[in-house]
């Protein structure tokens, strides 16, 4: 199986880097967001480490500049900063002796919860048939069935995640009082979590304090965003941090050209988006593709790997 991405990912200067991107590692399968928990990671952890040869990212991102990467050559990348990252994920990338870079929101450490995850828990916890949102122009919504709960979701996150960053939190706070559940408040990390991986040879790059789309707020804004969530993770693992991965990470859409000069002068060495592709020599290094293969047979996984080094890579 490892002859078919050493054709497209030769060693050397002609080398692509595939990086892939995870977010939360649970339990159990998740019925709602259709997550196959932990069984599904590790298969696909599995195919990852025994088909490519997976480096830490910021080993990667200077052998990609000077020609020197290995033949199907990978990375392994977590962002937000979720809880399970440390108590799951960390554990099987041990198992399997690799490396991986958690790209953490640090306005969330320490009880905190993600705008999208107050949206989530709270339909998930949402009882009866029906859900009235209209108060706040957000609908009506059927909700008796695990479909129509999805359906609920889907559209609500759309509708929220490019409202202003004011305007969206202070309707994400009226959603959670009218479904008035009661939400979890352990499923991002502890600063002691974050010193674990760091501990334990993982990298941990900045993803902005809390998390906003850059491109929806002023400059002085995410200039702070980028600049203080660095300095509070350096804090926390007493070095620097070099990484960068831009929120939600759609080139010219949620980050602009502006925000990738920001993280060059914030003292970044390389940052990461969400656009398909692998990376090449001549590549943005601070617009570094990711990808998320999701086929659940080796072969597949490993041809869904391949076909993305083929896509064209969007920068903003």
């Amino acid at each position: 199986m490892k002859i078919l991405p050493s054709l497209f990912s030769p060693a050397g200067k002609n080398a692509r880097l595939s990086i892939v991107i995870h977010h939360r590692v649970i339990p159990e399968p998740d019925l709602l967001l259709g997550d196959g928990g932990i069984t599904a990671f590790e298969t696909r952890l599995n195919y990852l480490a025994g088909n490519f040869n997976i480096l830490p990212l910021s080993e990667a991102a200077s052998r990609l500049q000077n020609g020197t990467l290995p033949s199907r050559a990978a990375c392994i990348t977590f962002d937000d900063g979720y809880a399970d990252n440390a108590e799951i994920a960390l554990p099987l990338l041990q198992k399997y002796g690799v490396p991986a870079t958690f790209f953490v929101a640090s306005g969330f450490l320490d009880g905190g919860r993600m705008w999208n995850d107050t949206v989530i828990e709270s339909i998930r916890l949402a009882t009866g048939d029906k859900l009235d949102l209209r108060s706040i122009d957000l609908g009506i919504h059927a909700i008796a069935t695990l479909e129509q709960k999805r359906e609920a979701l889907t559209f609500l996150i759309d509708r929220l995640k490019y409202l202003p960053y004011e305007t969206r939190a202070l309707q994400v706070e009226k959603l959670s009082t009218i479904i008035s559940a009661r939400l979890p408040d352990n499923l991002m990390m502890t600063s002691a979590q974050v010193r674990q991986l760091h501990d334990t040879g993982m990298e941990i790059g900045a993803h902005t304090v809390t998390h906003p789309i850059l491109a929806k707020i002023d400059a002085a804004a995410a200039l702070a965003e980028i600049t203080e969530g660095k300095a509070k993770l350096e804090a926390i693992i007493g070095t620097q941090v070099r990484l960068f991965a831009y929120p939600n990470g759609k080139p010219g859409k949620d980050y602009l050209s502006i925000h990738t000069k920001m993280v060059q002068d914030a003292g970044f060495e390389a940052a990461v988006s969400t656009a398909w592709g692998a990376a090449r020599q001549n590549s943005d290094i601070f617009q570094l593709p990711r990808f998320t293969p999701w086929d659940k047979g080796k072969l597949r996984y490993v041809l869904r790997m391949v076909h993305n080094m083929h896509q064209k890579i969007q920068v903003a």
